[in-house]
């Protein structure tokens, strides 16, 4: 007698190429056959012969020309991308900060089994993706994946061996190995972070000369060349070195999802607001007297670009002032012949004011609101042609294609928030914060997967300090362990995973502190500013908290349900179960978790009503009656919750009857 029974949860990553081929089956569904595996299962597989037929002409077959960047050990990257993994993330609330309110995530493990696990959360929710992985300088490079082949596998299909096993040249830097294991290890990373990236998403990657050029190549085959939006060029320091040409630079390549999809990259202009605070510093001392404060204003404004005491390049021209602020008169003039033509007024003198020789560049409507609003430009007289003022409060500036900072104060300041010296070369903070606070709004994910020592976690709590905003950020280190001869092992920190932590709580506590003061310094009346999210929560990567013991749906009897040993690993606890759920299903890793007692049980609900779980022993009917009452949108259990139960309960009749829209699952 079999019994009815949930569906199982799978509790592993998505299989990619399996998905892949569902893709093409979507499109073709008449090349798709069957094919068994090794084990003796039949899968569905793709009859190639068929798909080239479909596609006429349209393929490359063979070793035909072709333009192509490959390497040794590609295919084996791609399959790797591929390949499910049975991992879960495991939640430390220890070593987390404000676990209950968070919507900050931190994962420590490496960063491959990360993308994976993350792919049916996070697919397609990131805005942005920063990244700065190992720049393959000879010492920097430390991820081990399986798939990087080993000496001899490498040499035997580079066919560098003779045949008599004769080895035909050295393994040196300058051999093409050492770059085949590093775009190896980058290529499914990039790969897997693609599919995180929404639609108008972007990624940034730093990187330097020793890998800038096959970076390029990858992102290109991965992103499209087309999605191309440029590179930064990141002067850094001073080079003394005596080198034939002295090194002062790295690179941030960017590349869109879909560059159709981007707008211009603008952002209120910060320079802008200098003079803004001069204006009114002005004001306060001349009052309404708008010449003087003009006077003065464009004195200290040529004062400035000759001293260069004062960063105003771009907004210099706003000297103009009145009874509203600064402003400079823009240009009304179209650039071509055929711009709008009709008469406008002068004021004082009452004749038809001169006219542009190619037309006006806006229609008459503009001009009569801006007349309105007191935001006309009047010449003299008519004789001049008016013009629309462009108040200072409306500069933007544009994300520019060079940046300078000195990167040694990025390492000083972090060795002065951390009380000594624990990372080595730490990207730069306002650097980051910059390239966010062009394109990223209030609520965005932002991702790093090599995420070092923090930096870009400080960049996000510290813009959304500034701006009010909730962005929300997912970093992913590796716990690579710190030497025991550096400052950093001696001052406590024994992996770089922890150097990042510490430094997030030290940033998030400074930033609070800072917004509390100046909030008592506040004048009666002003709201409060806010203080963002400072938290994050901690999980590890390690393996699934599943036995290897898992039956399918046709396996199960009455013979298999008495004689199953619980195939939940020792140790694991239920928010361990909790948010393996969550990943496998697909949700975010930041819903709020509560907890409640029913009857006795022990309940998880996330966000509300996202999920409800409950993973004891022996659930009676009358408790699992409650849960269902609550119309969960999903609900799981644990598969040995139900095989002691009085009558074998049939947990999926008491959710049809009560709560049909829920999805049930079993692990």
């Amino acid at each position: 007698m079999s019994i009815s029974r949930p569906e199982k949860l799978k509790m592993e990553t998505a299989d990619m190429t399996a998905a892949n081929i569902e893709r093409i089956a979507g499109l073709f569904p008449n090349v798709i056959t069957e094919i068994e595996d090794e084990d003796g299962n039949v899968r569905k597989g793709i009859d190639f012969d068929l798909l080239r037929q479909e596609l006429s002409g349209d393929y490359v077959e063979g070793r035909e020309e072709r333009y192509d960047f490959t390497w040794v050990g590609k295919r084996q990257a791609i399959i790797e991308s591929n390949r499910p993994i049975q991992k879960t993330l495991r939640p430390c609330i220890e070593e987390s900060k404000d676990w209950e309110n968070t919507e900050n995530i931190y994962i420590e493990g490496d960063n491959l089994d990360a993308l994976k696990l993350l792919q049916e959360s996070y697919l397609n929710k990131v805005k942005m993706i920063y990244i700065d992985p190992p720049y393959n300088t000879g010492n920097d490079f430390i991820y081990n994946d399986k798939f990087v082949m080993g000496r001899d596998e490498y040499d035997e299909e580079t066919g560098a061996m003779d045949e008599y096993g004769n080895r035909m040249f050295k393994n040196g830097k300058d051999r093409g190995r050492y770059h085949s294991d590093w775009c190896s290890m980058l290529y499914p990373r990039l790969k897997l972070a693609r599919n995180l990236l929404r639609e108008d998403g972007v990624i940034f990657v730093s990187i330097d000369d020793n890998e800038v050029h096959n970076l390029r190549k990858m992102m290109d085959e991965i992103f499209g060349e087309e999605n191309v939006v440029g590179q930064i060029i990141w002067r850094t320091a001073t080079d003394n070195n005596p080198t034939q040409i002295a090194v002062e630079h790295e690179y941030i390549v960017c590349y869109a999802k879909n560059k159709m999809k981007q707008e211009v990259w603008t952002r209120p202009s910060k320079k802008g607001q200098l003079i803004i605070d001069k204006y009114n510093e002005l004001k306060l001392k001349f009052g309404q007297n708008n010449q003087k404060i003009s006077e003065n204003l464009k004195k200290w404004i040529n004062d400035a670009k000759k001293n260069k005491e004062v960063d105003i390049e771009g907004v210099s021209h706003y000297t103009y002032v009145d009874d509203k602020g600064v402003y400079y008169p823009g240009n009304s003039a179209n650039t071509k012949p055929g711009g709008y033509d009709f008469d406008i007024i002068h004021p004082v003198t009452g004749k038809v004011c001169a006219k542009p020789a190619n037309g006006y560049r806006w229609p008459e409507g503009t001009f009569l609101k801006a007349k309105e609003r007191g935001d006309v430009h009047w010449g003299s007289d008519h004789t001049q042609v008016p013009k629309i003022k462009k108040r200072i409060e409306t500069a933007t500036e544009l994300l520019k294609s060079y940046y300078y900072e000195d990167n040694r104060a990025s390492t000083n300041n972090l060795s002065t928030l951390m009380g000594k010296k624990v990372f080595d070369n730490p990207k730069s903070v306002n650097l980051i914060n910059t390239i966010l606070s062009f394109l990223t709004t209030e609520t965005d994910i932002i991702l790093d997967f090599f995420a070092g020592s923090g930096t870009t976690a400080h960049a996000v709590i510290q813009l959304n300090a500034e701006d009010g905003g909730n962005r929300k950020f997912i970093m992913v280190q590796l716990p690579e362990t710190c030497d025991e001869n550096t400052e950093a092992y001696k001052a406590g920190f024994k992996s770089i995973s922890e150097i990042g932590k510490e430094r997030i709580r030290r940033t998030g506590e400074q930033i609070k502190k800072e917004i509390e003061d100046e909030n008592k310094q506040a004048k009666l009346g002003e709201e409060p500013k806010p203080v963002p999210d400072i938290g994050f929560r901690v999980f590890k990567i390690c393996d699934t908290n599943m036995k290897d013991v898992y039956y399918s749906a046709a396996e199960y009897s009455q013979e298999t349900i008495e004689g199953l040993v619980d195939n939940v690993k020792e140790g694991r606890t239920d928010l361990d179960l909790l948010y393996q759920v969550l990943t496998n299903w697909g949700l975010p890793l930041d819903l709020k978790h509560e907890m409640e007692e029913i009857d006795g049980f022990t309940i998880h609900t996330v966000d509300t009503d996202a999920l409800i779980a409950c993973f004891e022993p022996n659930i009676p009917e009358r408790v699992m009656r409650k849960i269902a009452e609550k119309k969960p949108l999903r609900a799981v259990f644990r598969d040995g919750s139900f095989r002691d139960s009085p009558g074998k309960l049939n947990i999926e009749g008491i959710f049809k009857t009560i709560a049909p829209d829920t999805k049930l699952r079993v692990i």
